[in-house]
């Protein structure tokens, strides 16, 4: 391990097929490009692709990140994701660790990973799937902006049409809750907390009825939440109305949605050109 970085188990195979040379163990790894990608580990990798697909009722939303938005374009990188695509609506795992472990016809999520990285020449890794099952009298709207940087998927009750404008709703405004009924309990007490903070230390407060102040305060804690909420957002086709107005003339219903931006929560590395160069220099 010391010598290659690469995991426990990677050198433990590599032992045994070596009959326990560790000379040769270390080429099989280097053969198979797991020393090479293990290398590459302590990289971070923020940029890549989300993609998004259904199969009957049901949908998949994952995330693969690569070092830069370049090697996002690459013809193996986007065969690497066709490939996950289909053993995900397969398989349908429930998390990130059991979406890795899942065979496809080239070896496992992890190895097709693990590989991307050898060849390729950049760090790859699977951050994340949801996995959404629908009903039958239920439709999925989907929708990719810019080719996977914002994958979305939206399960309606209602025709398809209003599902993917759902779906484009989601993928561009960013709510975080479909209704104001969804947001947790802590999440609303915090915000009622800063407002009533901000209210005490704002001088055009002072003096105000305590009915009056109580108003206020609602007013603020709704207006913050406006924008995270689904049903309260200014539809993005017709600004006049809210998701809520556009879906009650369709006569139809949001049960759930995903939303998926490539590398968001996640801090980007700053790139020094010229320490780069330097530490290659000393190599």
């Amino acid at each position: 391990r010391e010598k290659t970085g690469a995991g426990m188990m990677d050198c433990k195979k590599a032992l045994t097929e070596t009959d326990g040379d560790v000379a040769n163990a270390i080429d099989w790894l280097r053969e198979k490009g797991i020393a090479k990608s293990a290398k590459k580990a302590g990289r971070i990798a923020a940029e890549g692709l989300t993609r998004v697909a259904t199969d009957g009722n049901t949908g998949v939303v994952f995330e693969v990140n690569s070092e830069t938005d370049f090697v996002a374009k690459n013809e193996q990188f986007l065969h690497l994701l066709d490939v996950i695509e289909k053993a995900m609506l397969a398989a349908k795992p429930a998390s990130t660790e059991e979406a890795l472990a899942v065979e496809t016809a080239e070896g496992t999520v992890n190895d097709l990973i693990v590989n991307a990285t050898a060849t390729i020449g950049e760090k790859i890794s699977f951050r994340r799937v949801a996995v959404v099952e629908k009903a039958d009298d239920e439709v999925f709207g989907s929708y990719m902006h810019m080719g996977g940087t914002i994958s979305a998927l939206a399960v309606v009750k209602g025709d398809a049409t209003v599902a993917k404008n759902i779906a484009m709703q989601v993928a561009s405004m960013n709510p975080v809750y479909a209704t104001e009924a969804d947001i947790p309990a802590d999440a609303f007490e915090h915000e009622k907390q800063l407002q009533m903070q901000m209210m005490k230390e704002d001088p055009k407060m002072a003096g105000k009825p305590e009915k009056v102040l109580e108003n206020i305060l609602k007013g603020k804690v709704k207006k913050h939440f406006k924008d995270q909420c689904l049903a309260d957002q200014e539809f993005f086709l017709d600004t006049k109305k809210s998701v809520t107005q556009y879906l009650k003339e369709e006569k139809a219903e949001v049960k759930s949605f995903v939303r998926f931006q490539v590398g968001e929560g996640m801090e980007k590395k700053e790139e020094d050109f010229a320490a780069e160069v330097a530490a290659q220099m000393n190599v």
